[in-house]
């Protein structure tokens, strides 16, 4: 084993590499008798093919259905007596299992977590039932305004990238997908030397580590290597998407193509965004809902991406104010780069953010859920320390040229009804 301990806000994070590959994360916390972890497996939407859009999701729905050792009822009935929560999950840049129990139940539970990981069987009817309960919520999604304008603006950002497509996939690739697609998923991705495991809780990280080797010590890393997916370059190509919806709210949306979080502007950006759109006193309620009555809602969101994220800023307004509301919060992205942010505003945005990002980390899972995904984004768990480094340090001038260089010109997506869109009906 290949084992070093850091010290993060004064708590030691012991990380060690099982011979196997494996990486281990261990946070010892004994403010509760709980241990959660978080089994983080690089996969996700990032590596499906375009053909395959939605498997993640599909899969994570059916993996905890049965094992070569468990029927789906076994593993539900052992989760619910041990009062214990078990869930999977996908993301844009992994795949997720979490795990959560009292501290006695935790090596049984560790245990079946590595059943399921390891010897998953898909059942048939199982995965039937997940793929039309899909199908459904795709269907559902296609009348959403907010979801068919964020759909068709990162269609328009990112192209042939995966990221362009909703983790649900399409109804084409989610109808096509079969049981025999998940267990080659399963082989590509499921192997230890692509798996972080974080663990935080009453246990000592030498415990925990001697429980993650037991379960999964005798996991073979497969002769064949795991090559990284080719990403299709992104051109930037500004341009306004509309979907024609009989209702009387638009949504407005606005999207820059933005960097990933190893750019040295990620600081700033996530700081931007506090300030731009992050509660009831950011610029944009204040500005647009509160002094000018133009929102129902109003928000912006920059998501932490391996590769090229996107700043988006969103509205929903009354129909007819579609134009105006449109105008406005083009007219707020515009003033982050024609004019500096004062001293203050900028003080109480890096406030909110820290102040944020402290308490996100206060539950053992929220602490296991940072320690694994610092690690696969490949920044290691010291980036906790340095992200509060990278805001703290941002100055007006510094937020002003991040601004300039990612916000000059936007892509637009807008829903609503035809006459608000100027779509001739």
């Amino acid at each position: 084993m290949n084992s070093r301990v850091t010290l993060v806000q004064n708590r030691p994070i012991h990380r060690t590499v099982l011979s196997n590959g494996m990486v281990v994360l261990a946070v010892e916390n004994s403010a509760a008798d709980i241990i959660s972890a978080r089994i983080f497996i690089r996969t996700g939407t990032l590596w499906e093919s375009p053909q395959e859009a939605g498997i993640s999701h599909l899969f994570a729905s059916v993996l905890t259905k049965g094992t070569e050792q468990f029927s789906s009822l076994e593993i539900a009935e052992r989760i619910e007596c041990t009062g214990a929560g078990l869930g999977a999950d996908a993301s844009s840049d992994y795949f997720l299992l979490s795990l959560k129990t009292v501290s006695p139940d935790f090596p049984e539970m560790l245990d079946l977590a590595g059943h399921i990981l390891r010897s998953p069987t898909f059942p048939e009817n199982e995965v039937d039932l997940e793929r039309r309960l899909t199908l459904q919520a795709i269907r559902s999604q296609q009348e959403q305004p907010f979801t068919i304008a964020l759909d068709q603006l990162r269609q328009s950002i990112y192209r042939e990238h995966p990221y362009a497509l909703s983790g649900l996939g399409t109804i084409e690739t989610v109808s096509r997908l079969t049981r025999k697609d998940l267990q080659h998923y399963h082989q590509t991705y499921f192997r230890p030397d692509n798996v972080i495991v974080s663990i935080a809780g009453r246990i000592t990280p030498e415990a925990a580590i001697a429980l993650v080797d037991q379960v999964f010590g005798n996991w073979q890393i497969p002769a064949e290597p795991l090559s990284p997916p080719s990403m299709p370059r992104l051109t930037y190509d500004p341009q306004v998407t509309t979907t024609v919806q009989d209702t009387k709210q638009a949504i407005v949306m606005l999207g820059y193509p933005v960097p990933s979080v190893h750019s040295p502007d990620y600081g700033a950006l996530k700081l931007l965004n506090t300030y731009l759109g992050n509660g009831l006193s950011s610029r944009l309620f204040v500005e647009l809902r509160e002094k000018r009555g133009l929102a129902y809602e109003v928000s912006a969101f920059y998501p932490t991406r391996l590769e090229a994220s996107h700043f988006v800023a969103y509205m929903g307004t009354a129909a007819e104010n579609t134009s105006v509301a449109l105008d406005g919060l083009k007219a707020e992205i515009d003033r982050l780069w024609t004019a500096q942010l004062s001293s203050g505003e900028l003080e109480a945005a890096k406030n909110k953010l820290l102040g944020q990002y402290a308490l996100g980390k206060q539950t053992n899972a929220q602490i296991a859920q940072t320690a694994g995904w610092y690690e696969l984004l490949g920044l290691g768990v010291e980036f906790d320390a340095q992200f509060r480094n990278l805001v703290t340090a941002v100055t007006p001038e510094e937020a002003q040229a991040v601004a300039s260089r990612h916000f000059s010109m936007p892509y637009i997506s807008l829903v609503g009804p035809a006459v608000a869109l100027g779509v001739p009906e």
